[in-house]
């Protein structure tokens, strides 16, 4: 008699800002590859006043179950086209010979990850699919991510959800620094692809 494999749920928590901020700020400090790290003052500045969402997976440490701690993330926020902060700015410009602003809600990939030893287990996927129905429940057409040429495990992940280059900015001394953005519509028929079991926490 053959069981039926095991479908794993993936526990997502959804923060409220300032406290979403400080797990931001924490989880960071797991990702040596990151440049720089976002301090809890940068998140609240970029992501208050604008429609947000702050995600965290959790899982039990393997050796000790009871405890239960962040090994994925993904933070996103609307981007407008009259933007006033100039990174803000800058990425709009950048971004309007390709993506169309006007009267519709363009969801802007921020910050995201899983943390090296716990990657390939499915816990981006199931942010990822977490934020997109958030997405689409709050008005937004579009998803839009900016990464970088040498990120190939970024870019290999956003191959699998589906995300389209929509735009190649080549870096003349480094083709690895080059910027690569990329867009995925959303709709019901995004939505009906979801696989992944979640159950969703929120906390203040």
């Amino acid at each position: 008699m053959m069981l039926a494999p095991i479908t794993m749920e993936y526990r997502i928590r959804e923060y409220g800002l300032q406290q979403g901020a400080l797990e931001i700020e924490y989880i960071e400090e797991y990702f040596g590859e990151f440049p720089s790290r976002k301090t809890a003052t940068e998140v609240v500045r970029r992501l208050d006043e604008r429609d947000h969402q702050i995600l965290m997976a959790e899982a039990p440490l393997p050796d000790d179950p009871a405890t239960v701690v962040p090994v994925a993330y993904k933070v996103s926020h609307e981007i407008r086209m009259h933007e006033t902060e100039p990174k803000l700015a800058d990425l709009v410009a950048r971004l309007q010979p390709t993506v169309e602003f006007q009267d519709r809600k363009v969801l802007y990939n921020w910050l995201g990850g899983t943390r090296r030893d716990w990657r390939g287990r499915g816990f981006f996927r199931a942010l990822t699919e977490e934020q997109e129905a958030w997405a689409h429940d709050n008005g937004f057409s579009e998803i839009v991510v900016k990464t970088k040429n040498c990120f190939y495990d970024m870019r290999s992940t956003l191959d699998q959800f589906e995300f389209n280059v929509i735009k190649f900015e080549p870096d003349a001394d480094d083709s690895r620094e080059s910027k690569v953005y990329l867009s995925k519509r959303i709709g019901l028929e995004v939505l009906d692809r979801h696989r992944s079991r979640r159950q969703v926490v929120r906390s203040a």
